[in-house]
């Protein structure tokens, strides 16, 4: 995959618009892949870390699932890493996000088995025989009364020794550091290029649709689930990945 394809700007909160909850619909999709690496800190280095860290779980002949694939660019990061026979599963409740998800993997030769699968994590998930499961900023979006089931489908469906790569958007663990590492990220997003009309737009549509947890939460959540070892891999204000192995 080249890292220099040609994406649409994201400019989707650019002038003013009425207040409504963020959705991942055809707008919003068809300039997500600018709008993810503008939005998130250090985007591509926490893609290659998945990639390497995924490398080294996925076994042959498993299944590596990616729970909220949105474009599929996580796929196309792991594809020239991972064994031909590990079969990639992407799932997602847009519809519009898997279109182009399969549209980017036709589009840039991936030829393995891969499944796509439309469903709503707030429902749960069947997972079967994965060695590795990624959930890259896709539980902030999961109700809360739902995250431990979810959880739990992922912990049940992976084989021992299997791992969960969790990438979540953080709230900080005391209220001034938290406005703090707030004030640093509007900071990353106006040096990205974005305004603050656009900022606080946004921020306004995420406000009941995305619902972050401490680091310390999703932390003892995934131990009470049962995973063995968990542990940060990336940090970065109020941003961290996180691998469980079960």
């Amino acid at each position: 995959m080249s890292m220099n394809d040609q994406v649409l700007r994201d400019e989707v909160f650019r002038e003013h618009r009425r207040s409504m909850d963020f959705e991942f619909d055809a707008e919003v999709v068809s300039v997500f892949d600018d709008m993810v690496s503008r939005s998130v800190p250090f985007y591509s280095e926490i893609q290659r870390m998945i990639r390497e860290i995924a490398a080294d779980f996925a076994l042959p002949n498993t299944a590596l699932y990616d729970l909220g694939c949105s474009t599929g660019t996580t796929f196309l990061h792991l594809n020239s890493a991972i064994a031909p026979s590990v079969r990639f599963v992407g799932v997602d409740e847009s519809a519009d996000m898997l279109g182009k998800c399969r549209e980017k993997l036709s589009e840039h030769g991936v030829t393995r088995d891969c499944e796509l699968i439309r469903t709503d994590l707030n429902q749960g998930i069947q997972i079967t025989d994965a060695s590795v499961v990624t959930l890259i900023l896709t539980l902030q979006f999961v109700r809360p009364l739902y995250r431990e089931r979810l959880i739990s489908n992922i912990f049940e469906g992976l084989n021992e020794g299997g791992c969960l790569l969790l990438v979540e958007k953080t709230v900080g663990e005391d209220a001034t550091l938290n406005r703090l590492f707030i004030k640093y990220y509007y900071d990353m997003k106006r040096r990205n290029g974005y305004s603050d009309l656009e900022i606080a737009q946004k921020r306004e549509a995420l406000e009941n649709v995305l619902i972050p947890y401490k680091l310390l939460e999703n932390r003892e959540l995934l131990l009470r689930t049962g995973f063995r070892f968990v542990d940060v891999f990336f940090k970065w204000y109020n941003f961290c990945g996180i691998i469980a192995i079960k």
